[in-house]
């Protein structure tokens, strides 16, 4: 029985996994990113020695941030500096002997959703990963669109206003679009240092006016992008993951402001528009997605 394994390189960790072809993780490593590359790479490369010592591991797929090459070289890697610059895919095929691919975090995590997910049998979709900043995945006729430059699905650099003195303040990233975003501007209305946004709708949810009211904007700014980006792609479903989309009341108000905004559009007030899903997978959808990513091209090259 043939395996793969899936590495997830976050910036405070790294997780491994062992997967078969149907998805399921058999084995699981868990350590904190290192700073420096050499350590990374031979401690990734050590626990997927280790898997084929014991497994039959036909290839590995890495999910890692930043802007990642089609050939595995890592222009930028989010967090991971030390990774900046390093062609990842060669540095692992050369301690392991096995066939790598390396995609994008946001791309990963997406196209895991295919695998079993939210998305299966949906062949043209857009997912969106909303956190500390807003990434994301076009999925088009069932494959990634990576873009002239390998930078698609940058929704967090969409401009959402026009700040003449300094467009980074318009983006969906800086705005109240991202989780990050949603805390700055309630905490500088209520002079706290709320770190959790789960505190703001719970207040929102016992009648606090300033809660209520730095929601309702959130939602609105960020169905705003995905509006945006459904308009120029047509896609059949909008997929959103991160940690916050597992909050049934944030996609109760995301889809009632998505609706809104088609309502006061009116060009598009009549027009059918994708559903708004969350992802299924959670933590795991990053070594899922690496797996799934590195089957495909192994089907591709068959």
């Amino acid at each position: 029985m043939h395996y793969y394994a899936g590495v997830d390189i976050g910036g405070s960790s790294i997780k491994i996994g062992l997967l078969d072809k149907q998805g399921e993780i058999y084995e699981r490593e868990n350590f904190s990113t290192p700073q420096d590359k050499k350590t990374i790479i031979d401690k990734m490369a050590q626990v997927i020695i280790n898997y084929q010592a014991d497994y039959n591991v036909e290839a590995v797929g890495i999910s890692v941030p930043g802007v990642v090459e089609t050939n595995g070289y890592l222009t930028t890697a989010g967090a991971v500096k030390c990774l900046y610059g390093v062609n990842i895919k060669e540095e692992i095929s050369q301690r392991t002997g096995l066939f790598v691919h390396a995609e994008n975090d946001a791309n990963a995590a997406s196209i895991a959703e295919k695998w079993g997910g939210a998305a299966q049998g949906v062949a043209n979709y857009i997912s969106l990963v909303i956190g500390t900043g807003i990434g994301g995945c076009l999925v088009v006729n069932n494959e990634i669109y990576r873009g002239a430059h390998a930078r698609s699905g940058e929704f967090g650099w969409m401009l959402l206003d026009d700040n003449q003195d300094d467009l980074n303040l318009s983006t969906m990233n800086y705005q109240a679009a991202t989780v990050i975003g949603l805390l700055r501007i309630y905490n500088v209305k209520s002079e706290e240092e709320i770190t959790d946004a789960r505190i703001i709708y719970e207040r929102a949810e016992n009648g606090e006016y300033l809660a209520q009211t730095v929601l309702e904007k959130f939602h609105r700014k960020l169905a705003q992008g995905i509006l945006n980006v459904a308009v120029a792609f047509d896609p059949a479903l909008v997929v959103i993951g991160g940690g916050i989309s597992a909050n049934r009341t944030f996609l109760k108000y995301l889809r009632l402001a998505y609706e809104q905004l088609q309502r006061e559009h009116g060009a598009l007030v009549d027009m059918d528009f994708p559903k708004i899903v969350p992802a299924e997978f959670g933590n795991e959808a990053g070594i899922i997605g690496a797996v799934y990513s590195v089957k495909m091209e192994l089907d591709k090259a068959d």
